[in-house]
């Protein structure tokens, strides 16, 4: 019999918090899919709107940099989606080092999105100055608010509200005390050796409680169609075996029995 080191090994359960904030972590990324889908949706808009702000001004085809900013920036959602997706499906796995990873690219996509609704709440209350004939960020918000629809501001506010809260709540449901005890690496269970049980690394040997033993051995009962061995009880002799002194021929032997004491 093989005993495996792994039988008494505790099952993980894994914990509600834990399924949870895998769950928060997808739906950030969901979030995040729809964010991109609507700026890609506006961008020709957001474009035209610059080309026609700075043309006949200083900044003239400074709008191919909005562009740029808004595929760049949507690209890198996408790669922050799609990984923490991932990590949600290992973290519900019980796999420690993705539970540190999502703590850091949980961290650094939480800092972008804050700086971002930050930097757009304070750009819009601030507006900005002419800088030469280039027109202010206030007359470039203005042009941008009459060309967008009216959804797009409060969507996009809201699913980037939506999302740095799902973000915030799934890392600190992974830091739980019972999220620790989840990703905590689980102890082997100490097994007392078992007579005649074999462990892996070391094969039985003849001897060894359960190993089939050699007919024919002291001990050990008479295999069938095997003849006994001298001395072994059923022998027919106790005293040695055919040819020896005291014992007897067997039968369909051509050797004589002891020859009889002379008579006087």
């Amino acid at each position: 019999m093989v005993v495996d080191p792994h039988h008494n090994a505790p099952a993980r359960v894994r914990p509600a918090v834990v399924t949870i904030s895998s769950y928060l972590l997808i739906f950030y990324a969901v979030l995040s899919v729809l964010s991109l889908i609507v700026a890609l949706s506006t961008l020709s808009k957001i474009q035209d709107v610059y080309r026609d702000a700075f043309a006949g001004t200083d900044a003239e085809g400074a709008e191919s940099v909005a562009t740029i900013a808004g595929i760049g920036g949507g690209v890198i959602s996408l790669l922050f989606a799609v990984g923490l997706v991932v990590l949600a499906l290992l973290n519900m796995r019980g796999k420690n080092g993705a539970r540190i990873t999502t703590w850091v690219v949980g961290g650094i996509a939480v800092c972008c999105t804050g700086v971002g609704l930050a930097g757009s709440a304070v750009g819009n209350s601030l507006g900005g100055q002419n800088t030469g004939n280039v027109p202010s960020q206030d007359e470039i918000n203005r042009r941008l608010d009459e060309a967008l629809p009216s959804w797009y501001e409060p969507v996009t506010t809201l699913l980037a509200v939506l999302g740095i809260l799902s973000l915030l709540a799934a890392l600190i449901l992974l830091a739980l005390p019972k999220a620790n005890e989840f990703f905590r690496k689980p102890q082997q269970a100490w097994e007392p050796p078992v007579p005649g049980a074999t462990y892996p690394g070391y094969p039985q040997t003849s001897g060894d409680p359960g190993y089939p033993q050699t007919p024919g051995q002291p001990g050990y009962p008479q295999a069938p169609g095997y003849p006994p061995a001298p001395g072994q009880p059923g022998s027919g002799s106790t005293s040695g075996g055919p040819g020896q002194p005291g014992g007897d021929a067997q039968p369909g032997s051509d050797r004589p029995g002891p020859t009889p004491p002379p008579v006087s």
